[in-house]
């Protein structure tokens, strides 16, 4: 059973830093792509970066230029490192791994951009 373990997430002030890392286990796959999504409060489900295996990388417009979406070293892994975060910027953010024709989502971290 694929299952996703996300970290990193936290409170950070406005204009501050943090790193998201994704680790998707139970498969001999290697994932297709990796995306990262996030749901603020009273807001949909937005697609946040995505990345495929060979390392093509997209981003929802509020988002370029601030944050990066990679490919880790191991197997299955990805980071988004989220610079100038915003209040905006305050979700639950959740990975996604595709693999083949499935698709798996972990359960989330908090990001929460307050002063």
């Amino acid at each position: 059973q694929v299952q996703l373990v996300e970290s990193g997430g936290g409170l950070v002030q406005p204009g501050g830093s943090l790193t998201l890392s994704c680790a998707a286990s139970g498969t001999t796959f290697v994932a297709n792509a990796m995306a990262w999504y996030r749901q603020g409060p009273a807001k949909t489900r937005e697609l946040v970066a995505s990345i495929s295996a060979i390392g093509l990388t997209t981003y929802a417009d509020s988002v370029k230029g601030r944050f990066t979406i990679t490919n880790g070293s191991a197997k299955n892994t990805a980071y988004l490192q989220m610079n100038n975060l915003q209040p905006d910027d305050t979700a639950v953010y959740s990975c996604n791994v595709r693999l083949g024709a499935n698709s798996y989502s972990g359960q989330g971290t908090q990001v929460t951009v307050s002063s």
